[in-house]
């Protein structure tokens, strides 16, 4: 059972992976589309995220990421650091 779920926007993702090699139970991964950039963006597989929010903190993009908690917290790249 996930504890947490990360959503992302692909629009605002520049693929730079920071977020996939940050996740330590290793649940996001590159997608094979392209986005309208050109590059290739990040995604959650769907199961195992932890809540922890390593990936909303190493990620340099605002906005690209959420992360959202069991509770119904959330963090948002770029916006307010909501306990994650």
């Amino acid at each position: 059972m996930s504890r947490g779920n990360v959503q992302f926007r692909e629009d605002e993702c520049k693929g730079c992976a920071l977020c996939i090699e940050a996740c330590p139970p290793k649940v996001l991964r590159q997608t094979e589309r392209l986005n309208h950039y050109g590059f290739h963006p990040a995604e959650y597989m769907g199961e195992g995220c932890t809540g922890c929010g390593i990936c909303f903190y190493c990620c340099p993009e605002p906005g690209a990421l959420t992360v959202f908690v069991a509770d119904g917290a959330a963090a948002t790249a770029g916006g307010p650091k909501s306990k994650v």
